[in-house]
């Protein structure tokens, strides 16, 4: 056995079934190695997509998602990729190789310091000196990505190191990290306090964050609610963690979220934040939370507590462990006067955008798209005016929505999408991005077509990059590096690659337009024609 053996042995050791991947010298040993794996390898067509559809995979199984690049350029071109995943808490293992370990600091072809490179991006890094030590050093790498605050780890394996011998591989069957313990139960005091504060209050609000749905507590979340009848509203990637027609759900808060959702924020007097940062795209001024307001701050992460706002009561633990703790000691109240104020809310400040008669309405677009889904879809967002419209219009059922939230990356739904086809093929997979992200990740179109992943597309077509137009406009009524133009014709495009297309002008055909797509089996690209000055107003 070699150290490459050793690697595929350690990813089957810890179950993995698929990874993402695109190869270079440096890294053919460990492809070589894999040829003798049942794992399926997946060849994207460009590094960064290789993170963003194991990301997609990892959001939807609820498992390590794998990629590997090569040294240099492919090593850095995985960055964007391990960033996106680092900002929203996916875990990812990301292994890349790496230049001879006698060479290392002469800068010899292709080599990088991607340890270096992406510190900043990764839960944790190795660089690989001794091939006896993968054994460990990939047991280590599956518990640090996968505990705690969840995130990418980046695995660096020089080619000498992946063909160097191993006489005896044993794979340990735990791990012994003596700085590294993540808390997963609230203190028992603290969850008192919460107790007292939830008896005492008369307008108590959850803010379900992106953490809830990593720490696999949706179930958890919506029993505790419902069980005091505490309304919700979630941050964008919390969107998902309750279905839209729940009566408790209030919809996404934040400059572009629901204005009786962000109302109910600053209404509240005992807020109970799980799994979120209080980041500014959700709340411009953190400081207004809490005024005349307990907070409560849920997280895993013991970092993310008070770096934005000072919480009432700060608890440390998995949200999933918390919620059920906090059922324990039932509390009593009534919350229905709350309840009843927020309702007559929603109804009197229902969104209202107004339509585009000649063109496509991309907010109904997305309202009737996502509510025809099976139930179970999985529903990916790119970045741009798609995702706010798909955030603001989206209906949620029991199935997942995803999203680049905190890094933002243009490029990241179709990769996801394939990932998330992947990780449940027997789930409907939908990604929906605009003219300017589709043509970032176009060329993933040859990987489902050559992999067989059947995944439904939607773009927006407006010819322009169209939220950064947007604010171009209100910032300076002018425009520049913004317009796309009426190029590629995606028709020839899905032609090239064998995909059914379907052009979308008519706002009367869109119905008959969407069942028929959704129908069609296999992979199928729409696009629709929008008003190039649109707003996500």
């Amino acid at each position: 056995m070699i150290g490459a053996d050793a690697i595929v042995k350690c990813l089957e050791k810890e179950g993995v079934t698929t990874l993402f991947g695109y190869p270079g010298v440096a890294i053919c040993p460990f492809f070589n190695s894999i040829l003798k794996s049942k794992i399926k390898s997946v060849l994207v067509r460009s590094e960064q997509n290789a993170a963003h559809a194991a990301s997609g995979y990892a959001r939807v199984t609820g498992k390590v998602g794998v990629c590997v690049a090569t040294s240099g350029p492919g090593a850095t071109n995985l960055i964007t990729g391990i960033a996106t995943a680092y900002a929203d808490s996916i875990p990812l293992i990301c292994i890349t190789g790496q230049v001879d370990s006698m060479l290392l600091g002469s800068d010899v072809f292709q080599e990088a310091d991607i340890t270096g490179a992406a510190e900043s991006f990764v839960k944790y890094s190795y660089l690989v000196k001794d091939a006896a030590e993968i054994p460990r050093i990939m047991k280590e790498a599956f518990h640090l990505a996968s505990t705690g605050r969840k995130g990418p780890v980046l695995i660096d394996v020089p080619i000498d190191i992946q063909n160097h011998p191993i006489q005896t591989f044993k794979y340990p069957e735990s791990v012994k990290l003596r700085t590294y313990k993540p808390t997963v139960k609230g203190h028992a005091v603290q969850l008192k306090k919460v107790g007292r504060e939830l008896a005492k209050a008369k307008k108590p609000l959850i803010l379900a964050g992106g953490g809830v749905i990593l720490s696999d507590a949706v179930s958890e979340l919506n029993d505790f609610a419902h069980r005091y009848g505490i309304p919700v509203v979630s941050t964008m990637m919390g969107i998902s963690s309750m279905s839209s027609d729940d009566p408790l759900y209030l919809g996404m808060i934040g400059n572009n979220g629901r204005s009786y959702a962000n109302r109910a924020m600053q209404e509240s007097d005992l807020l109970i934040v799980t799994g979120a940062r209080i980041a500014d795209r959700a709340v411009s001024s953190p400081n207004l939370v809490t005024n005349n307001t307990v907070l409560i701050h849920i997280d895993v992460d013991p970092a993310e507590i008070g770096k934005n706002v000072g919480p009432t009561i700060p608890i440390v633990g998995d949200i999933k462990h918390v919620f059920a703790d906090l059922m324990k000691d039932p509390v009593s109240c009534d919350f229905s006067s709350w309840v009843g104020t927020l309702s007559s809310y929603r109804k009197a400040e229902a969104p209202r955008k107004a339509p585009r008669r000649s063109y496509i309405d991309p907010a109904k677009f997305v309202e009737m798209l996502s509510s025809k889904l099976e139930d179970d879809a999985v529903y990916v967002a790119d970045v741009g005016q798609n995702q706010m419209w798909s955030c603001g219009y989206y209906v949620s059922k029991s199935g997942r929505f995803l999203t680049s939230g905190g890094m933002g990356t243009m490029g990241y739904s179709i990769p996801a999408a394939l990932g998330a086809k992947l990780g449940d093929m027997k789930r409907q997979v939908v990604a929906v991005c605009g003219d300017g992200s589709f043509q970032m990740a176009m060329c993933e179109l040859a990987t489902m077509v050559s992999n067989d992943i059947p995944v439904k597309m939607i773009v927006f077509n407006n010819g322009y990059l169209g939220l950064v137009r947007e604010y171009q406009h209100n910032t300076y009524n002018s425009y520049s590096m913004v317009e796309l133009g009426n190029t590629p014709d995606l028709s020839k495009i899905a032609e090239a690659y064998g995909i059914p297309f379907v052009r979308l002008k008519s706002q009367a055909k869109m119905e008959e337009t969407i069942d028929s797509f959704l129908e069609q089996k296999g992979s199928g690209l729409m696009e629709c024609i929008l008003d190039p000055m649109d707003t996500v107003r």
